[in-house]
């Protein structure tokens, strides 16, 4: 399997920010050297290491809809070929490693969404003033960014011990991962 590059990722995020097909999904996977097909697509998604795909409707009389994956699919296809290249098993990746990706980006867009509509409902209020609503507002959006980095950071923690583990070495103990994850907060 070929790397790919975060910047070459980056891009792929921005083409396709409002989604892709399955089929636009196996063609970037493709023109990267990552091998993937329907059925395996089907399979990551049933097993939860992918997002479901969204029905959303097409313009136009008797157009139907498209199924659409979240554009972070990209990402965490390329991390499970990577770990699968390692010789880690489709369990071992759902069990160890991706077991709360997926629910701390949901978690990310939901915040993003409700702080959104709080913003929106916020402005216009008091015009030429310093709205209460506003910093609350604002203060609860730096919370909700510092909850997703620390959840992040204690994920990656978890997935470092599991390598550590398998790879023989002695895991760090409890009160070292909530130091490190502490840290790594605080960055």
């Amino acid at each position: 399997m070929s790397q790919v590059d975060d910047n070459v990722l980056v891009s792929l995020e921005r083409q396709y920010a409002s989604g892709l097909t399955s089929s636009d999904l196996i063609d970037v996977c493709g023109a990267h050297g990552i091998q993937l097909s329907e059925a395996t697509l089907r399979k990551y998604v049933q097993l939860g290491l992918l997002p479901r795909s969204v029905r959303v409707g097409r313009k136009g009389k008797h157009k139907g809809s498209l199924g659409m994956y979240p554009v972070r699919a990209i990402r965490q296809l390329v991390r499970i070929k990577e770990m699968m290249a390692e010789n880690y098993t489709i369990e071992e990746i759902r069990r160890d490693f991706l077991f709360v990706r997926t629910d701390i980006e949901q978690l990310e867009q939901t915040l993003a969404c409700i702080f959104q509509t709080l913003s929106r409902a916020a402005r216009g209020r008091r015009p030429g003033t310093t709205d209460p609503v506003a910093r609350e507002v604002s203060r609860a959006r730096r919370q909700g960014q510092e909850l997703v980095t620390h959840l992040s950071s204690i994920e990656a923690l978890l997935i470092r011990r599991s390598r550590l583990s398998r790879s023989g070495s002695v895991g760090t103990s409890l009160g070292q991962g909530q130091a490190e994850a502490s840290r790594a907060a605080a960055s």
